[in-house]
C-alpha cells in the first residue's frame, strides 16, 4: 500500500500558478511511477503528467504544452506539479498517483485529490 496526501490547491486567475504537493508513505520498495491525474468537471479523468523513480525521466499529456512541471524528492518522500499560464480549461481535481508502467502508470494507488479553480 502507497499513501497518498495532496495538498496545494487552490483558486487563481487566469495566467497565474500554484504548485501542488504529493506527500508519499508507505511501500514504495517498487519504486513506483509517480503521476498526476486532472478530473474537470463533468469530464473523465485524465493523465497530466509521470515521472520516473530516478527522476530523470518524464512524460506529459498533450494539453500540457510546456505549462507543467512535474518533480520529485525521494529524500523528502513529495512529488510536485508546478502549474503555470493557467487557464478556466484547467479547472479540476488533481490527483496524485503511484503505479507501474510507462508513461502512464496503471493499478494505481490514488490520493485524495487537491482542488484547482481558475476563474476571473
Amino acid at each position: 500500500q502507497v499513501q497518498l496526501v495532496e495538498s496545494g490547491g487552490g483558486f487563481v486567475h487566469p495566467g497565474g500558478a500554484l504548485r501542488l504537493s504529493c506527500a508519499v508513505s508507505g511501500d514504495t520498495v517498487d519504486n513506483p511511477v509517480m503521476a498526476w491525474f486532472s478530473q474537470g468537471p463533468g469530464k473523465e479523468r485524465e493523465f497530466v503528467a509521470s515521472i520516473g523513480w530516478s527522476g530523470r525521466g518524464t512524460y506529459y499529456g498533450g494539453f500540457v504544452k510546456g505549462r507543467f512541471t512535474i518533480s520529485r524528492d525521494n529524500n523528502e518522500n513529495m512529488l510536485y506539479l508546478q502549474l503555470t499560464d493557467l487557464k478556466p480549461e484547467d479547472t479540476a481535481v488533481y490527483y496524485c498517483a503511484a503505479g507501474r508502467g510507462w508513461p502512464v502508470p496503471k493499478d494505481v494507488f490514488w490520493g485524495q485529490g487537491s482542488q484547482v479553480t481558475v476563474s476571473s
